[in-house]
């Protein structure tokens, strides 16, 4: 199992602290800059939808949902180990934010812009990229794009295409992926310096501290959830409850509890 890290020992890249960090609307602003390569005048970050438990959305969810001056929405979310299907998931999350404004009576010709961004701290194409765009066409005309202004950015941290992106979004990407001790180097970045700055500031606040408690609370409960979700189907294929104890790290009472309930 995972030993639990404490608040002094999160970095960047790990949820409760990538989701803190992204509160600031000006950090939000940077990451997504830095993310797409193009300016934005402002963003406003939604508080309910970046730190909470949302059965909508599978679980604990911390990432950094906001929008810009054109209404433009924007989902920006860490990836530290890979999951499948991280496109469906991309997709998924696009349908969300388009319902969630259509629920507002906006018609369909009145849906802005979205953009789903993933920080991943691996490389989810294998190809040593630190940006992949994914980007629809007709596949009979390969010079039509078919823009329906819902756009899905893959970054990694272990690109190796220096000189096709960026120096600013590489940067990132390394304090992104970096460990603790490296974290807290000198990337000679004023940006990144000013993440730096964000992550020191949740570490020393109090609240920021009760909150990773609650967090960690949510965290353990979504656990137990799906070890039972494990066992119920391990039940059903007839499997003996000392074996689904084992595998689920379940009691034998616990799983027998489930048996007859």
């Amino acid at each position: 199992m995972n030993q639990k890290k404490s608040l002094q020992e999160l970095t960047f890249k790990d949820n409760f602290m990538f989701g803190a960090v992204l509160l600031d609307p000006e950090n939000c602003k940077g990451v997504i800059e830095r993310s797409l390569g193009t300016e934005i005048e402002r963003v406003e970050v939604s508080r309910e939808k970046s730190i909470v438990y949302n059965p909508e959305y599978k679980g604990v969810r911390l990432d950094a949902y906001a929008k810009d001056e054109k209404n433009t929405h924007y989902n920006v979310e860490m990836q530290v180990l890979p999951k499948p299907a991280i496109q469906k998931r991309a997709r998924y999350y696009h349908s969300q934010i388009d319902m969630e404004i259509l629920l507002t009576g906006v018609s369909y010709n009145e849906l802005p812009d979205t953009y789903v961004i993933f920080i991943c701290d691996f490389d989810p194409f294998g190809e040593r990229k630190y940006r992949y765009t994914k980007k629809s066409i007709c596949k009979e005309l390969s010079e039509l794009e078919m823009d329906d202004g819902a756009h899905t950015i893959f970054l990694s941290t272990k690109g190796n295409n220096e000189d096709e992106v960026p120096k600013e979004l590489v940067n990132l990407l390394k304090f992104a992926g970096a460990q603790l001790s490296e974290s807290e180097k000198d990337f000679e970045d004023a940006f990144v310096k000013r993440l730096q700055n964000s992550v020191r500031e949740v570490k020393a606040s109090r609240e920021m501290g009760a909150r990773y408690m609650t967090f960690q609370e949510l965290l353990k409960d979504e656990r137990i959830e799906e070890r039972r979700r494990i066992a119920k189907k391990m039940l059903e294929k007839n499997m003996s409850v000392e074996e689904i104890a084992e595998l689920t790290d379940m009691t034998v009472e616990q799983v027998r509890a489930l048996a007859i309930s």
